[in-house]
């Protein structure tokens, strides 16, 4: 028997690389934002992640997701969750790489330390790899200073539900919204009644549900209730300190668009045990401090996805001929490369700068720009990673859009870009927050000063920085908000791009992204941009 045909021009799948070393914007951020951060564990870190056994795994925990077992086969409730092992090797090498709570633990002088730098470079490789197991990470680094502080940080990983004495390691989840109010907390309905007070603290009963609650099997959550003066926030154990499992029941697990090998899902406390957190009924400043930390994790995340996509896109491209020559050579194909390269190193320039500020909590200027550039950067790069993504994945024509069995990287970042946007505020929420952090201090006076440094560089970025004071303090009303989360972004961009990034990718940013020489789509940079130099900048490998 003769075969049809043979199989050519089709690439070779990207893995067995390192993303730290090849991801050259990341490296010159880490430069600018910690120049005395040593990187051999991120070095490390990258070659783990990007290696064929750790994408083997990714691909496991997406294709086999999270089961849920309510009840044992003798009738008695569990409310477990079983995951694939690939997941649980995930969480292993996210825990032991300090991706959740070893910022908190650090004991190196302030001025000699970046932790919060060094863990968001590699909160950003491990999303390349699989960002949903980093959802536990996350709400974890997000409640490290609960009760549990020094096994919150422990890079042991032990998914058994058991006390928390008996355990080296521990994770944390949240719940806060409910199936009437969803971001709008205060109108939760759970109630939290006083029971009396032990080695913990102020202990309560929580009873009600939770809409979406993310990573059930986790050691413990901080979840909001109303009390007696009002919303509160609760420290809610999975096993009590006897040894009895708690009183939460899940409902079900949500099956969700991306985010496959993440277990989401709908409770109900049945007089649940839970400690309070913080004064009663100031639940919701407390979750709010909590929540800017996975804020910054969501920039992050879409950072990292953005740099896979891409990183996807140039690979194909590389390897794939059409009409006489490889689909990168094309005049065309460049510039949508460009464009894109363009846009994640934008994004990781602003999500590295905003991890810098938590280093500094006793800098007035970081504070604010902590306060400012939250808002601004979750909003910008989250909602720029959706359109991101569909462009990269038509770099990769049909094969983008095949799963394939879990094979199709390119398909399981499309379905995942939505949901950074969407958690922990979507779009109008963060737009809100940007209008209160106006408010807070001098912020005209803390952005001008982050500007300062690229004053002069280009006329675009000039001009824009001339415009936003008078447009931040004139901002009365919700209606211009977006725009100008947008526009402080896209200034914050050019500016840290101008001292970072070679003058190719500055000039191509500023004068698109700032100065008009551009189209409503990715692949329409003016034709002055240095495609080549840009692409070169960006390889994978």
């Amino acid at each position: 028997m003769h075969a049809t045909h043979e199989v050519f021009n089709q690439p070779v799948p990207l893995a067995g690389y390192n993303l730290f070393a090849s991801n050259l914007a990341l490296r010159d951020a880490l430069r600018f934002h910690a120049p005395q951060l040593p990187t051999a564990g991120l070095e490390a870190l990258g070659a783990l992640v990007g290696g064929d056994a750790m994408q083997a795994h990714a691909r496991q925990a997406n294709t086999h997701a999270p089961v849920l077992h309510s009840h044992d086969r003798f009738g008695r409730r569990i409310d477990e969750v079983e995951f694939h092992p690939s997941y649980h090797v995930l969480m292993n090498a996210a825990v032991s790489a300090g991706l959740h709570g070893t910022p908190w633990a650090s004991t190196a002088p302030a001025e000699q330390a970046s932790p919060h730098v060094e863990r968001a470079a590699g909160f950003m490789l491990f999303t390349e790899l699989e960002p949903s197991v980093l959802c536990p990470i996350s709400m974890t680094y997000a409640a490290i200073h609960a009760d549990w502080g020094d096994k919150l940080a422990s890079r042991a990983y032990d998914p058994a539900l058991k006390p928390w004495r008996d355990k080296p390691g521990l994770t944390m989840g949240m719940g806060m919204t409910e199936k009437q109010g969803g971001s709008d907390v205060r109108a939760n309905t759970t109630q939290a009644v006083h029971e009396g007070s032990d080695a913990w603290g102020e202990r309560y009963a929580i009873t009600g549900h939770k809409w979406f609650f993310s990573a059930p099997m986790c050691d413990a959550f901080l979840v909001l209730a109303q009390a007696p003066a009002g919303l509160s926030c609760f420290f809610l154990p999975r096993v009590l300190p006897d040894g009895t499992r708690n009183a939460i029941r899940i409902q079900r697990l949500k099956d969700k668009l991306g985010n496959k090998a993440n277990a989401s899902a709908e409770v109900e406390f049945q007089g649940a045990s839970a400690w309070r957190v913080g004064e009663e009924g100031r639940g919701v400043p407390q979750i709010l401090e909590m929540g800017t930390m996975t804020r910054l994790d969501c920039a992050l995340g879409t950072s990292g996805l953005m740099r896979q996509a891409l990183s996807l896109a140039l690979d194909h491209t590389v390897q794939r001929s059409a009409f006489g020559k490889p689909l990168i050579e094309h005049p065309l194909m460049k510039n949508v490369l460009a464009d894109l390269a363009l846009e994640s190193e934008a994004a990781t320039a602003l999500a590295i700068r905003l991890a810098r500020a938590f280093d500094r909590p006793g800098d007035a200027h970081e504070r604010l720009m902590a306060r400012l550039l939250t808002p601004v950067a979750k909003y910008w790069i989250c909602k720029r990673g959706s359109h991101f993504a569909q462009e990269a994945m038509e770099c990769l024509g049909g094969n983008g859009y095949v799963e394939e069995g879990g094979e199709c990287v390119m398909a399981r970042v499309y379905r995942e870009m939505p949901l950074n946007s969407i958690w922990e505020g979507a779009g109008n929420i963060m737009a809100l927050d940007l209008l209160r952090a106006t408010r807070k201090g001098d912020v005209v006076a803390a952005l001008a000063q982050e500007l300062a440094p690229a004053r002069g560089l280009h006329a675009a970025l000039d001009r824009l920085a001339d415009a936003l004071p008078a447009r931040i303090e004139a901002l009365a009303t919700e209606t211009e908000a977006r725009r100008l989360a947008q526009d402080v972004a896209l200034a914050v961009q050019g500016a840290l791009l101008a001292q970072t990034a070679p003058p190719a990718v500055t000039d191509a940013f500023c004068a698109s992204r700032l100065g008009g020489d551009w189209g409503q789509a990715f692949g329409t940079l003016g034709r002055g941009a240095d495609f080549d130099a840009i692409i070169a900048r960006a390889m994978p490998r």
